[in-house]
């Protein structure tokens, strides 16, 4: 099989609940693969390494996402812009948005490269991180965001892809990264004996891997998204354009990134062994993100598409399918982990771990796993929102409840009582709250009208 050939879809045409599963599909195995190979990160530094090792990992993961998120935030934007051209099948545009996002990409990763290096040891201090565990902090994030332009580029070719219905690529590139991430793992931690160090410097080489396999499938001159260094230049009223949809969303990012470092201050209060439950439940988090992010993906390219096309009926028919198969799905995951919390929980562990570092990990998963349907409901109208070109909404709505919010509620709880589950009660009840918001907005608002000058020009 030949991993380049075009593999585009277009999803204004045929019936909406079969295009969004062949969409989903893939977008479902590239997040497993990916939640797999962090999984076996944890494991492999908990059992090799230990509780502290583990611990530094853990503590890194929130500002890893939160210094990503932002820019990955621009590339599901400019994904919005390029889906909607490719409905129009106005394609001299679609390839002006696809050169700028680039562009976007690469402007992103000097700028993150650097901030990541020199601010890491500043943020995990100001976090409270502690004296045992900061140094493997320290040197598990510089050596990530030396190479985090990997991350950056792999986001972008997959979301200009997926913009135009393929998902199946990104996914093939993402299993070979996930496979040699693991084989790197084991080099460098059992083999080489580096530590912490060497679980980043996996992650990154095999990061770079998935964003070369993707640069190498948008250079074929056939294709109508060819991408040409002689191309590459901003255009004006394009990168308005991305920015317009792309800034909400990577706001929106930043906000959730932003309250889970907060979040990550207070379990460091607890100390480095509930920080090693904690970092343990976070990496079994990911599979109940699964369901939610392979449809909030595939539910914002089909909205865009069909919108672009004036095909409204079908967005609305084709969103309400990706809601429900998505909220069944997050509760029978959010069951079973909290009936097999402690089993999940000891695969990080080895035999010296103390009770504390596995109590304090099936209390955050038992905590908030029945409630991953108000997650995914969340992101899933968040996402059809953007879909539609209405990014300022979900943006407003997170910035005031999963961040604002849930800062307030922590700060006066954690006063009152510190204590690990009233902690992680935060997540259900701003998934709670703002779930009741967008169940008015999406049923109760028009989200599918929309003007294609405000929203392809950003004005």
């Amino acid at each position: 099989m030949n991993i380049f050939k075009r593999n585009t879809i277009d999803m204004t045409k045929g019936k909406e609940w079969k295009l969004i599963i062949m969409f989903a599909i893939p977008i479902f195995l590239s997040s497993l693969f990916q939640t797999l190979y962090n999984i076996v990160d944890s494991i492999i530094v908990g059992k090799f390494v230990g509780d502290e090792a583990l611990a530094s990992v853990s503590s890194s993961g929130s500002l890893i996402f939160l210094f990503n998120s932002f820019f990955i935030g621009l590339s599901s934007g400019a994904g919005v812009v390029i889906s909607r051209f490719f409905g129009m099948h106005d394609h001299d545009k679609m390839r002006k948005a696809i050169h700028n996002d680039v562009l976007v990409g690469l402007t992103s990763s000097l700028i993150l490269t650097i901030a990541g290096i020199f601010l890491s040891p500043i943020i995990l201090k100001a976090m409270g991180t502690p004296e045992n565990v900061i140094e493997g902090s320290i040197i598990y994030f510089r050596i990530y965001f030396i190479g985090v332009s990997g991350v950056i580029l792999y986001n972008t070719f997959s979301s200009i892809l997926q913009a135009m219905g393929d998902s199946l690529r990104p996914l093939l590139f993402l299993i070979i990264a996930s496979f040699t991430n693991v084989g790197l793992d084991f080099l460098f931690i059992v083999g080489f004996n580096m530590g912490v160090g060497g679980a980043s410097l996996a992650t990154i080489l095999s990061q770079f891997l998935s964003a070369t396999l993707a640069f190498i499938t948008l250079l074929p001159r056939k294709n109508i998204y060819h991408l040409s260094f002689l191309e590459l230049r901003f255009d004006k009223k394009i990168l308005k354009s991305i920015l317009f949809n792309g800034i909400p969303s990577a706001i929106q990012n930043s906000v959730i990134g932003l309250a889970n470092v907060f979040v990550q201050s207070n379990i460091n209060t607890f100390g480095d062994l509930v920080m090693a439950g904690c970092g343990a439940y976070n990496r079994i988090e990911g599979f109940a993100f699964l369901p939610i992010n392979c449809f909030q993906l595939s539910i914002a390219t089909f909205v865009s598409q069909n919108l672009g096309a004036g095909e409204e009926k079908r967005a609305i028919k084709g969103s309400r399918f990706a809601i429900i198969t998505s909220l069944i799905m997050a509760e029978v995951i959010g069951v079973i982990t909290y009936f097999s919390a402690p089993a999940l929980i000891g695969i990080f562990l080895n035999a010296d771990s103390q009770k504390e570092v596995l109590d304090a990990g099936v209390t955050a998963l038992r905590t908030v796993c029945f409630f991953y349907p108000l997650l995914a409901f969340s992101h899933l109208i968040a996402s059809v929102l953007r879909g539609s070109g209405k990014a300022m909404i979900p943006m407003i709505i997170m910035l005031s409840i999963w961040c604002v919010f849930r800062v307030i509620y922590i700060t006066v709880a954690m006063n009152i009582n510190h204590n690990l589950r009233l902690l992680y009660t935060a997540y259900p009840l701003t998934w709670g709250i703002s779930s009741i918001i967008y169940f008015i907005l999406y049923f109760f608002t028009k989200w599918y009208k929309i003007k294609q000058h405000n929203v392809l020009e950003g004005e």
